[in-house]
C-alpha cells in the first residue's frame, strides 16, 4: 500500500448546533486518486471545509504528511500542499485569468517559482492562455472549473481536494474535466475528489469512500465498489 497522504481519524464537525459529521474516518494515499461519494446534504463539502481548515473539528485528529494538522490554520495547510479547489468555483470575476493564477501561488515556495508554475498551467490548460487577459467572469462555465482547478495547482499541492467539480458544467465539459483529472492523476498527483458523477469518479479513483449522514458506510477498492450491488442500486441505475 502507497503511503497514506492524509489520514482522518474519528472527525466530527458541524455548523452551530447542528451535527454533520460523526465520528468519520478515511486516508488518501500518495499517488492515489480517491473517491468521496454520496448524496447531496450526505457530509462531504463539510468535509472538505474541514480538511481545508475552514471549519474547526470538534473531535478527532487530522493527520497529513505525518504531521497533526486539527489545530492547524488554513493558510499553514495550503503551505504543506493540503489545496482545495472549492464548489462553485469561485474564481475572481473581476480580475483577469493571468490575475486569478497569480493569487494562487500565494505558498512561499509558489511565489519564488510562480512564473514558471503559470507557464505550466497554460501549457496545460491552452484555453486559458488564449483568453489570459480577459476577467475571468466572461468565461464559460467549463473554462471558469478549468480556471478554479489551475489555480489551485499553483500553490504546488502534494494532495488536491476538488468539491463537485463538475457542478452545472455541461456534459462536454465533465467529459473534459475528467480528462483532465486523468492527465494529472497520471502524471503523480494525488487526488481527493468529492463528486456526483460516480461512475466517472470510480473509474478514475483507485479506492472509494461512502458517505451517509456524516459518517462513511463503506468504502474499499474503486474497481471492486464499481461492482457493489449497493452502489449500482443507489448511485448507478442499475
Amino acid at each position: 500500500m502507497s503511503e497514506a497522504l492524509l489520514e482522518v481519524a474519528m472527525l466530527g464537525a458541524g455548523y452551530g448546533d447542528v451535527r454533520i459529521l460523526h465520528g468519520l474516518s478515511l486516508a488518501a494515499h500518495a499517488g492515489e486518486a480517491t473517491a468521496l461519494l454520496g448524496a447531496n446534504g450526505a457530509g462531504k463539502t463539510t468535509l472538505m471545509r474541514a480538511l481545508c481548515g475552514l471549519l474547526q473539528a470538534r473531535e478527532g485528529r487530522l493527520f497529513f504528511l505525518g504531521d497533526d494538522i486539527t489545530s492547524w490554520p488554513a493558510h499553514r495547510r495550503v503551505d504543506a500542499g493540503l489545496v482545495l479547489v472549492p464548489e462553485g468555483r469561485l474564481v475572481f470575476g473581476d480580475l483577469s485569468i493571468e490575475d486569478n493564477l497569480r493569487l494562487g501561488a500565494i505558498t512561499p515556495k509558489a511565489r519564488a517559482r510562480w512564473r514558471a508554475r503559470r507557464d505550466e498551467m497554460y501549457a496545460l490548460f491552452p484555453r486559458l492562455l488564449e483568453r489570459r487577459a480577459q476577467a475571468a467572469s466572461t468565461l464559460s462555465g467549463g473554462e471558469q472549473q478549468m480556471l478554479a482547478i489551475a489555480r489551485g495547482l499553483m500553490a504546488c499541492p502534494r494532495l488536491l481536494l476538488l468539491d463537485e467539480p463538475t457542478l452545472g458544467l455541461a456534459p462536454l465539459a465533465c467529459r473534459q474535466l475528467f480528462d483532465l483529472l486523468g492527465t494529472l492523476h497520471a502524471n503523480g498527483l494525488a487526488i481527493l475528489l468529492a463528486e456526483q458523477d460516480v461512475r466517472a469518479s470510480l473509474a478514475l479513483a483507485q479506492r472509494a469512500y461512502v458517505v451517509e449522514n456524516g459518517t462513511i458506510v463503506l468504502s474499499g477498492a474503486a474497481a471492486e465498489l464499481s461492482e457493489d450491488p449497493r452502489i449500482k442500486q443507489a448511485y448507478l441505475g442499475l
